[in-house]
């Protein structure tokens, strides 16, 4: 029996099983991390900014629990303008921030929130450089402190399991495609630090197959 014209298409039938069990594999381990970030009741917390660079500071923050209560909702007065480009996305303007506490005003409220807390992040890694940023440019340290963070836009990538070919990685998704696949109403307007927070909340829970 002439097994040359079978063996490939079996081959491929068995990467394509291997790759769909992989893919499910990572879709369980992202739904179990969102469940254990309900039940610790982590705080979830989001950041508007000046802009994406080392100059940029935050100028408005939030953190809410995994019931959605809000625990810190400001904006901040940064040392520099908010330049135009940047209101048309969030539409914080200078005169908003005009009369706001600046950094040094919230930051040890912040770090009573934060202490011994786990954050659960939508891009982790650019609010977490943006604290550090605005905190060093305001001469505010952390002292012993670590921030504890975890990031919801990692795990929602796995749990959706869309690969990028070019990074050989699960797609990461941006927070608003996040919500509309999984069908979750944004709740206040987007780009701003509250909506965010909210619809984080509502994507954390749709992993974990918990009901809005």
């Amino acid at each position: 029996m002439n097994t040359n014209n079978s063996l490939p298409p079996l081959i491929c039938s068995f990467f394509r099983l291997i790759n769909k069990a992989g893919k499910l594999c990572c879709k369980l381990i992202a739904k179990r991390r969102a469940k254990k970030w309900l039940k610790d009741n982590c705080l979830i917390l989001d950041t508007e900014t000046t802009g994406l660079g080392k100059d940029a500071e935050i100028i408005e923050i939030c953190i809410i629990d995994c019931t959605g209560k809000v625990l810190l909702n400001t904006l901040v007065k940064p040392h520099n303008p908010i330049p135009a480009e940047v209101t048309a996305i969030h539409g914080i303007t200078n005169e908003m921030v005009a009369a706001a506490p600046t950094w040094r005003d919230i930051h040890w409220q912040l770090m009573a929130l934060i202490h011994t807390r786990i954050l659960v992040i939508y891009n982790v890694d650019f609010d977490v450089r943006l604290i550090l940023q605005t905190a060093g440019i305001n001469g505010c340290g952390f002292g012993s402190l670590e921030l504890n963070a975890e990031c919801a836009m990692r795990n929602y990538a796995e749990y959706y399991g869309q690969r990028d070919e070019k990074r050989n990685k699960f797609k990461w998704q941006r927070l608003s495609n996040a919500a509309e696949q999984q069908g979750v109403v944004i709740d206040g307007t987007p780009h701003r630090a509250l909506a965010d927070c909210k619809t984080t909340l509502g994507v954390i829970r749709a992993m974990a197959g918990v009901k809005s």
